[in-house]
């Protein structure tokens, strides 16, 4: 079974149905630099919504047209993915409890038109209260969503802050997988944000970097040893710093030692704990994927194309995934083994 984990999912009534549309651009924070307006697709007749952080600088694009059911399965089936799951790009980090409902009916009414193709996370704030619980056991129990979606930082905290650990101790319970998504920019965005590829590649995975270190150098994992975190973007490239930002001790004798050396327990942390998904194949590079595999373990990565900010990554995404220098059965395992474990998906007729 081919799993793409990341099939992008907006209403399909966003540029038609005026509650929707005004609930997506008015939960956009103004007052915290972020800027949200409906526009025109450039060369084109169809509209867009914009999400620009700070003024003047793209980070975000919703186009008409793109998000249909019959198109995700047309493609799906052209890139021979079997099951997508679906996420919302970005916007949920925003979202009241009132709109998470609309979008959470959207999705289940997708995923129920999709003859089993389609499965989709839990959208809505991050909090324990009770009208939040009550909207994920509806989501869970009623709706049949396999996982929840949250974001690297929320305003200005990122997830091991104290605030979050309320809701965090539910998810713990429920024994859920979580995808953490990035959100457009990272905290910090000011040196990187004049240049596009800068800002929309290399924002998302910074943001990402900086989420997956403060969860590993936390306690949140002693706290809540059943979370399993699924982290976009490669978790920003972290293989490529993990075994640097995991010293061990000195076999040399230093006269000071500068650096924290309890490795062993983060590396469990890594091993237990957090999870990575490859939004998206292609950009990444056939080196950069088969270090991140043997890095990361191929059980510890997903296959994410990110459709349809690129129908390219979705179209051949997995054939991609199918060239690296790796074993069938690790290609297995980022292919589709590791989404059907984590996500509890069963077999279905293919």
């Amino acid at each position: 079974m081919i799993v793409d984990i990341d099939i992008d999912y907006v209403p399909e009534n966003l540029f038609t149905n005026e509650k929707i549309l005004n609930g997506f651009l008015e939960c956009v924070p103004r007052t915290f630099g972020e800027v949200a307006y409906l526009g025109m697709v450039p060369g084109t007749d169809r509209r867009q919504i914009v999400l620009e952080k700070p003024a003047g600088y793209e980070n975000l694009n919703y186009a008409e047209g793109q998000y249909s059911l019959e198109v995700k399965l047309q493609d799906m089936a052209e890139a021979g993915v079997d099951v997508g799951i679906l996420r919302l790009p970005v916007w949920h980090e925003w979202l009241p409890t009132e709109m998470c409902r609309i979008v959470n009916d959207g999705l289940a009414d997708m995923v129920k038109r999709s003859n089993g193709k389609l499965l989709a996370n839990a959208i809505l704030p991050p909090w324990a209260t009770k009208e939040c619980v009550y909207e994920l056991e509806r989501c869970v129990k009623e709706l049949g969503m396999v996982g929840v979606q949250l974001t690297c930082h929320y305003g200005k905290l990122y997830l091991d802050h104290e605030i979050f650990k309320p809701y965090f101790k539910i998810l713990n319970a429920l024994n859920l997988p979580v995808i953490v998504h990035h959100t457009p920019v990272p905290v910090e965005y000011e040196s990187i944000k004049d240049y596009t590829n800068q800002r929309r590649f290399y924002g998302r995975c910074i943001d990402q970097g900086i989420a997956v270190g403060r969860e590993l150098f936390s306690d949140m994992f002693e706290q809540f040893p059943n979370l399993k975190l699924i982290h976009t973007m490669l978790g920003g490239a972290f293989y490529a710093f993990q075994n640097i930002l995991l010293p061990n001790v000195s076999k040399t004798g230093e006269a000071m030692e500068r650096f924290k050396t309890d490795s062993d327990r983060h590396r469990g942390y890594l091993k237990n704990n957090l999870y990575f998904d490859m939004s998206h194949a292609l950009p990444w590079g056939k080196e950069q994927l088969e270090c991140a595999i043997k890095v990361c373990g191929a059980d510890h990565v997903l296959f994410a194309s990110s459709y349809p900010v690129r129908r390219e990554w979705l179209l051949k995404g997995v054939d991609f995934v199918k060239s690296l220098n790796i074993s069938e059965e690790e290609k297995s395992l980022v292919l589709g083994g590791n989404a059907q474990k984590l996500f509890n998906i069963k077999k279905i007729a293919i």
